[in-house]
């Protein structure tokens, strides 16, 4: 091959690298002025377009329940007949390791009781009213909407790949809309764009995780965080995830994947049973039927009376931020999902996640707002700084306290290495021209890059702007967002009528 066409063909890593390494020697150079800038343009992205991303995350959840429910709900990811690779429980073990991760666990307490300290523009801060729009808006950012936005990334590359054997790149699901365009630019600088935001969010996951973890040592064990801890925790999980990675997904990552969801359905049921019972079960009713019932509302909320400065905080932050990391989390469930119909794939991605997201908030997050609003603990404020120590402060007060907070630090552990594992697998599909098996020594120099990375900005105090440079790369994928959306409907008109009819079933 000659120098020309090398440098063609590895075109897309080259840009994509420069772009990456002269994000985080900015982070290291000069990490506040990093920070100021990038939250700058962060918030000012989220004041002009905030409704734009109202308005198209509420589109996309309309989007999946018509493919879930509608004429093409029988369509198979995959060949007609083909059966799913991974049992409904690995299956959903394995999306949650992804889409959700260690964030359930530090938000399921740390939400709803930031809200409660300081509630939305109109509800008194501490009151019942405050306690209870705290545990539905932990609710509605954990719930339908983030899965929806995962979905469709996963069900636009689900298609390219496995019914029309295309690369396993997020370009290859534009196929319909730029046909081999997706070979030339076009398609690489979709490419580019998603290598970029995937591989700075995961460095600033990898780096906030590794703080979450410090935390709870320090709680639960009294050790004190600092960087010599820090740097300890990023060698261990490295040496983990990578020795889960290169056993591959059938191996590593799903038996670690089964093992956390049982771990955290113990604690879950531990929860229940230890904590205030009857007013858990009597919250979960009432949280069932409040986001039901205010879900169209939440869905379109926007603040053009006020400074929107709440909304751009949560609402609006989170779902720039679950758009930016959307290629990433949207490309592993791709994977994962092979097989499985358009109905079974938007249950298991959309409602089971939100119904165990409610099961979870209310049982950790209620229990919070239980103690907190009979005992005034002041666990709500120190939440509210330091939210990655909410779910310790609340597990102390139950009985068998330090069992719990083991527990629960043992699932933030796995947790944290079942999404480095996901994390690396999916930058080593993209560096292998979409090749969904990708090489162990591929994902071995990919792990060690994402861990150096987190390193060099954690030591350095770059994560907060990294985090923010992630989160505006979440506006030009928007519009890819929508663009894919008519791609996956043209496949599925052309495919369902034409070879398949979609009338009959594909799941003999």
């Amino acid at each position: 091959m000659k120098w020309s066409e090398k440098l063609n063909h590895y075109s897309v890593f080259i840009v994509s690298a420069i772009v990456v390494l002269a994000v985080v020697v900015w982070g290291v150079a000069a990490p506040e002025g990093m920070t100021s800038t990038m939250e700058a343009m962060m918030t000012m992205m989220i004041e002009q377009f905030g409704w734009f991303y109202v308005l198209a995350t509420a589109l996309f959840v309309g989007y999946c329940l018509f493919l879930g429910f509608g004429p093409y709900r029988h369509m198979k990811l995959g060949l007609k007949g083909e059966k799913p690779e991974y049992t409904y429980f690995t299956w959903l073990g394995m999306l949650f390791a992804a889409g959700m991760g260690v964030g359930l666990v530090f938000w399921g307490v740390g939400e709803p009781l930031s809200h409660f300290n300081d509630p939305p523009e109109g509800i008194e801060p501490g009151s019942q009213e405050a306690a209870n729009y705290g545990l539905l808006y932990g609710i509605f950012h954990w719930g339908i909407h983030p899965w929806s936005i995962y979905a469709i990334v996963a069900l636009g590359l689900a298609f390219a790949k496995f019914r029309k054997n295309l690369p396993g790149l997020i370009s290859s699901a534009f196929y319909n809309v730029i046909g081999d365009q997706i070979y030339r630019w076009p398609g690489k600088t979709i490419d580019i764009i998603v290598i970029v935001a995937t591989t700075i969010g995961i460095a600033t996951s990898f780096g906030m995780s590794t703080l979450q973890v410090g935390s709870g040592l320090s709680h639960v064990f009294g050790i004190e965080s600092g960087n010599m801890v820090y740097l300890m925790i990023i060698t261990t999980v490295t040496f983990i995830f990578l020795l889960s990675a290169v056993t591959g997904l059938n191996k590593g990552m799903r038996y670690l994947s089964v093992s956390n969801l049982g771990l955290a359905g113990i604690l879950l049921l531990a929860g229940v049973v230890l904590g205030p019972t009857i007013f858990i079960f009597e919250h979960l009713v009432r949280a069932f039927g409040q986001y039901t019932t205010s879900l169209p509302e939440l869905s379109f909320m926007t603040t053009p009376y006020t400074d929107n400065e709440w909304m751009g905080d949560w609402t609006l932050f989170y779902w720039a931020w679950v758009i930016s990391w959307s290629p990433f989390v949207g490309t592993f469930i791709a994977r994962v999902s092979k097989g499985r119909s358009l109905q079974e794939f938007i249950i298991g991605v959309l409602f089971v996640p939100t119904v165990i997201t409610i099961l979870w908030f209310v049982t950790f997050g209620g229990t919070g707002l239980h103690l907190e609003l009979n005992n005034d603990l002041g666990i709500a404020e120190t939440t509210a700084e330091t939210p990655e120590v909410g779910m310790f402060l609340v597990l102390e007060h139950l009985p068998g306290s330090l069992l719990l907070s083991i527990g629960a630090l043992i699932l933030i552990t796995i947790f944290f290495i079942t999404s480095a594992n996901s994390a690396t697998y999916v930058l080593g599909v993209f560096s292998s021209k979409g090749d969904l098996n990708p090489k162990s020594s591929t994902l071995i120099v990919w792990g060690l890059l994402i861990s150096s990375i987190a390193t060099v900005l954690l030591l350095s105090g770059g994560l907060e702007g990294l985090q923010a440079t992630a989160t505006i790369t979440a506006f030009p994928f928007t519009f890819l967002m929508i663009l894919l959306m008519y791609a996956i409907y043209k496949s599925l008109k052309r495919e369902g009528l034409q070879k398949h009819k979609v009338k009959e079933k594909e799941d003999w």
